[in-house]
């Protein structure tokens, strides 16, 4: 019975409990030397700097081949040899020094519609530059096929109205005109207008296109060209241009100051229209431009970049609508096509 009542106790008692064993802590990573995470904390500290930076992008400038290269493979159109340097090389050095992240090729006359340099550029710097190529608006209709393939092959992403490559007597609502900017529209791209010689010339235009073709994105190049007003006539064109502002589709840009300015840099007049155009349309809808290179000798390209800054001293702008017409704009109406 004493035997079964052992027994039995030892069944019904708990088991006895494993001996402790003593675990040695470590720190985690203890093998990373002191340097190396030194090293990796200060790296992830730039690369969050660097991607919290807002990009400065500009949104009209040119690039056509050297002397050199017009001789080997990419020729000036006849009649239209530039008078500037104005080769990528020249481009990125100017743009290295200003800090200016990317750019808005559009294809220059020096060229005309041979697209080969430019899309030599586009291609060897995607990440650096995207292309807008120039309406071919022969009455032939051959540009309407000649933008879709620059768009859908070469990956152009925006596209140039040049009212006065049009046919004597013709306007850019005509048959191919229209074509051409519903086709803009249809494969999401914007068309830019260049107004060289007045907006008033060419208001009416710009306004049926747009009425009849909403969904394509509008450019107005240079603030359409509109100086600080000093008579009616020129009151008038800055008055149709703010009245532009009604279609949501139109964005304006705010480049090639020199051409705009009634004074030296930093051409401080512009400070008024600069205000008046942001109010009408939204700082979401401005951009700035230098137009390089023709801007170098005016006030050099780093200038063209720090006028707007001084601009913007006597205008009412918040951070964040300099950041907007310094980058952001472009980057939101172009997709990000920088950040790729």
């Amino acid at each position: 019975m004493a035997t079964a009542a052992r027994v039995t106790s030892l069944l019904l008692s708990p088991p006895a409990a494993p001996p402790l064993v003593r675990l040695k802590r470590t720190r985690p990573f203890a093998h990373i030397s002191t340097k190396t995470r030194l090293i990796a904390s200060a790296s992830a500290a730039s690369m969050a700097s660097t991607a919290s930076k807002p990009k400065i992008i500009d949104s009209h400038l040119h690039v056509w081949a050297s002397p050199q290269e017009a001789a080997d493979k990419y020729p000036y159109f006849p009649g239209q040899e530039p008078t500037l340097p104005g080769d990528v090389d020249f481009l990125l050095q100017c743009m290295e020094e200003a800090g200016v992240d990317g750019a808005l090729i559009v294809q220059p006359i020096n060229h005309k519609f041979d697209h080969s340099l430019v899309t030599s550029v586009l291609k060897k710097y995607p990440s650096k530059f995207v292309g807008c190529c120039l309406a071919n608006p022969a009455e032939d209709g051959s540009g309407i096929k000649q933008l879709e393939n620059l768009i859908l092959k070469d990956n152009y992403r925006a596209v140039r109205f040049n009212p006065y490559l049009w046919p004597s007597g013709q306007q850019m609502t005509n048959e191919v005109g229209k074509a051409m900017f519903s086709k803009a529209g249809e494969l999401g791209v914007p068309v830019g207008f260049m107004c060289m010689k007045g907006l008033s010339l060419h208001i009416s235009e710009i306004e049926e296109l747009c009425m009849e073709f909403p969904s394509t994105a509008v450019l107005l190049d240079h603030l359409a060209f509109c100086k600080p007003p000093i008579n009616d006539e020129e009151k008038l064109a800055f008055s149709a241009l703010l009245q532009l502002s009604r279609f949501p589709q139109v964005y304006v840009k705010f480049s090639a100051l020199f051409r705009l300015s009634r004074m030296p840099f930093p051409y401080e007049d512009l400070s008024h229209l600069l205000s008046q155009v942001v109010s009408s349309f939204g700082a979401n809808r401005v951009m700035w431009g230098s137009d390089f290179p023709f801007v170098v000798p005016e006030c050099g390209y780093k200038g063209a970049k720090e006028a707007v800054s001084l601009i913007v001293n006597g205008v009412p702008l918040s951070s964040s609508e300099l950041e907007s017409i310094m980058g952001r704009t472009a980057l939101q109406l172009f997709r990000n096509q920088w950040l790729s």
